[in-house]
């Protein structure tokens, strides 16, 4: 099982690496859940790092409703990790009713591609994970985040289950949300996940660096 570290910095990103995580989800402004980072820190990122780094494609807090002008900066970060030789991204987009935008979703596919793009927590904002799970695959995502709709993966994890059943292998389900090892056991046992996302994160602070330790501690669970 794999265990993918959001990191908000090249800190958290040596700290993960060091630690055992399998990937990093790399992004920056952590109070608005996550942005896209700068070309600069992915590059060096990528040059310092062994572990795969999939960057966050998402030109601000807020929504996922994007506007033309926000889905061309979108395009244009895409093509720049893709150029850079990121194994994949993180991003998504919904409709005004909250429904994934399979148009718009599938055309982000077709630019990162060959890029893995892991269908990030817009998923969460969605009215119907189910139909939603349907969606993301049609769009060609590779992997999708979530909390099964809930503000934890301990409290969505039997949607998560579900949502597992249901993909039957067509995508990986990445159970996501307040994961640490003290529930990592828990939640293997009632999700079914093969892969799990965490920040790594134990004591709130300003710098908001991943902790070694606790790193360390889920990835033995998980192996």
């Amino acid at each position: 099982m794999i265990l993918e570290i959001c990191a908000f910095n090249i800190q958290s990103c040596v700290v993960a690496a060091k630690a055992g995580a399998g990937r990093i989800e790399l992004c920056v402004d952590p109070l608005q859940g996550g942005t896209t980072p700068s070309y600069g820190l992915v590059r060096y990122a990528l040059d310092k790092i062994a572990i795969p780094i999939f960057p966050m494609v998402r030109p601000r807090g807020g929504n996922f409703v994007y506007d033309a002008d926000e889905l061309e900066i979108m395009k244009k970060d895409v093509i720049s990790f893709r150029e850079l030789g990121c194994p994949g991204i993180a991003t998504g987009i919904q409709l005004r009713d909250g429904r994934i935008d399979v148009e718009l979703l599938s055309r982000l596919v077709e630019w990162a591609h060959p890029m893995n793009v892991t269908c990030h927590k817009v998923f969460d904002t969605t009215p119907n994970a189910f139909e939603a799970l349907e969606d993301v695959i049609t769009a060609g995502c590779s992997r999708i985040l979530t909390s099964g709709l809930h503000k934890t993966a301990v409290e969505g994890a039997g949607v998560i289950a579900d949502l597992v059943a249901q993909a039957g292998g067509r995508i990986t389900i990445m159970a996501g949300g307040g994961v640490r090892s003290s529930n990592i056991t828990q939640l293997v046992s009632q999700t079914g996940a093969a892969e799990y996302h965490s920040s790594g994160l134990v004591a709130r602070g300003v710098n908001h660096i991943a902790d070694e330790e606790e790193i360390k501690l889920i990835v033995k669970i998980l192996r």
